[in-house]
This record gives structure tokens, C-alpha cells and sequence, in this order.
């Protein structure tokens, strides 16, 4: 699990979730959008993109699980070969700011089988420079 603070309101964090051809923009290991469902991010609703660059890339799906709008956005990620990770990212007014905060676990693929103390590291390493990189994209968007 990994935070971070914006000091920008809820609604302007939503704005910036709710918009699916941002995410690569912000998700570490995306490369590019390749689609976006209508209604994203309604419940069922999709965003289709590439993991990874040249002979190396996967094509990958992110489909909205849950969703409490401008608090609550429950993902599942699949990448193909590289398996499937449940993502919660939670919205929680922090005075005039939001706290962020992302959970990712493996579900099924290579993660899920070596699930441990390094794939959870693994996870860490991934997650802080990506709750930052939304954060800054938040800021960005929404110039105070």
C-alpha cells in the first residue's frame, strides 16, 4: 500500500482518474493507451493499453470493479502473460488536500504464484513512483 498527499480536493483527483487516457501518464510499466470504454469509469467499463515497448510489449485491460465516484476506484489490471492484480485507490478528504492511497496485490499469473516478501517489495517499488506521478499529474491539471 502506498499514499500521497495532494493538496488539491477530492474532485480534482477524481477528474484526473476519471479520464482513462491519462493513465499512462501516471501507471509505471504502461506505454500506451490503445482504448477507452464509454462511461469510464463505470462499473464494467475498460481501458485498453500496451505494457512494456517494441518486441517486448503486451497488450493489457484494466476493467473497473468497484466504484464509489471522487472516493473509491477498485481495478483489476490484466496483462496477459504477466497475470492480474486487484487495484483499490481510495480518495479521502485530508483538510483542504487528498490522501491517496493505492493497494495492489497479484491475483492470478507469475505475481500470484511467487507471491512473497520480494513481489510484495516488488509492488512497493512500483506503486510509490506511481501514486507521485499522480499526484504531480493532479497538480498539473489543476493549477491552484
Amino acid at each position: 500500500m502506498v499514499n500521497a498527499l495532494v493538496d488539491r480536493r477530492p474532485e480534482q483527483v477524481w477528474n484526473v482518474l476519471a479520464d482513462g487516457h491519462a493513465y499512462s501518464d501516471w501507471v509505471i510499466g504502461t506505454s500506451g493507451i490503445r482504448a477507452v470504454d464509454d462511461g469510464w469509469p463505470a462499473l464494467g467499463s475498460s481501458i485498453h493499453y500496451t505494457v512494456g515497448r517494441g518486441p517486448l510489449s503486451l497488450r493489457g485491460r484494466t476493467t473497473v470493479r468497484q466504484v464509489d465516484p471522487g472516493r473509491r476506484l477498485g481495478l483489476e489490471a490484466d496483462a496477459g502473460l504477466l497475470g492480474s492484480a486487484r487495484i483499490a485507490i481510495e480518495l479521502s478528504e485530508w483538510g483542504d488536500s487528498t490522501l491517496i492511497v493505492i493497494d495492489e496485490h497479484p491475483l492470478r499469473g507469475p505475481t500470484y504464484w511467487l507471491q512473497s516478501a520480494i513481489s510484495e517489495a516488488l509492488l512497493l517499488v512500483r506503486g510509490r513512483p506511481m501514486v507521485v506521478q499522480l499526484a504531480k499529474l493532479v497538480e498539473r491539471r489543476h493549477p491552484t
